[in-house]
């Protein structure tokens, strides 16, 4: 099976794991393979955990990573992150290190039937979990043309937000939208010729809404991420890679509150909420690609990695 993945910020998210031979760590979003590979070869007695909701993904990754013997696969959403990790036999404080590569694998854009690409002509799906009842063609013809205008707006942050809705639920009262050139069509009508002359794709910002709601991506993180500072070690370190700011922001304000909880007023002279530091943040500002990296994959442009140490 071709799984063609690119992993971004590579070197720099293995340095940040800090990797001790005989550690557990878990790959989130297993993905290729490209990140658990460089984990698994640092390790000797440790173990690896590799978790995908794609299945084409755990099978891929099986096939790279063959030559390791001390890798576990779980096909499942890192939300349930708690109870993969108990039903592995490991607890509370017992993990080195955590990754979570937020991105779209290049497999599942480039493969046309998934629905994630608004480059090839498919039916709209956009389900990293073939499991899922959700899928795009429930939200695009189901949804309401205010909360699918409230989508556009605030996961795809798209200026043309109420317009596309709009054109949307027009069009569906004809026929169902069921394909992603169709969609494409749509809002390419939705948006004025002048706003879609320069920038990236017109339909860049809707499709990356549209797959954020299918696939719940931002209601799972804040959660996940608190579930996972309570699995780690002291000096463990959890890593993860965004490529959105919405997803930033949410990774860099659950990484702040925890790192300082205090709910004091500032003109209390000393703490007396109680509440202490889980984990001190170990990059101030988020690691981008370097000139280099951005040159081979331009899918990695808009990545950001920030990096946590539990206390």
């Amino acid at each position: 099976m071709d799984f063609e993945h690119v992993s971004v910020l590579l070197k720099e998210s293995i340095e940040g794991l800090n990797i001790a031979p005989d550690g557990v760590y878990v790959d989130c979003t297993l993905g290729g393979g490209g990140h658990s590979y460089e984990i698994a070869k640092r390790l000797t007695t440790g173990t690896l955990i590799g978790i995908d909701r794609d299945k084409d993904a755990i099978e891929a990754a099986g096939i790279r990573l063959k030559e390791f013997e001390n890798v576990k696969y779980v096909h499942n959403n890192f939300s349930d992150i708690k109870n993969i990790v108990e039903s592995l036999g490991f607890g509370q404080g017992s993990i080195n290190g955590f990754l979570l590569d937020l991105g779209v694998s290049s497999h599942q854009l480039d493969e046309a039937d998934r629905g994630f690409s608004y480059n090839y002509d498919a039916p709209l799906d956009m389900r990293m979990d073939v499991r899922s009842p959700l899928s795009a063609y429930v939200v695009v013809n189901e949804y309401s043309q205010a909360r699918l205008s409230k989508l556009l707006r605030e996961y795809g942050e798209e200026r043309w937000a109420e317009r596309i809705a709009e054109f949307i639920v027009k069009e569906r009262k004809q026929k169902p939208v069921e394909t992603t050139s169709e969609l494409v069509s749509i809002i390419k009508k939705a948006i004025p010729k002048g706003a879609r002359s320069t920038g990236p794709h017109p339909a860049k910002r809707s499709f990356q809404a549209i797959r954020i709601e299918v696939n719940n991506e931002l209601g799972i993180l804040e959660e996940a991420i608190d579930n996972m500072v309570e699995l780690l070690k002291p000096g463990g370190r959890i890593c993860v890679i965004t490529f959105h700011s919405l997803e930033d922001r949410i990774v860099k304000n659950v990484f702040r509150s925890i790192a300082n909880p205090c709910t004091c007023p500032r003109d209390f002279p000393i703490c007396v909420c109680g509440k202490k530091p889980r984990v001190k943040v170990i990059t101030g500002k988020p690691i981008i690609p370097g000139e280099a990296e951005l040159e081979q994959n331009h899918r990695a442009r808009s990545a950001k990695l920030r990096i946590a140490e539990r206390l």
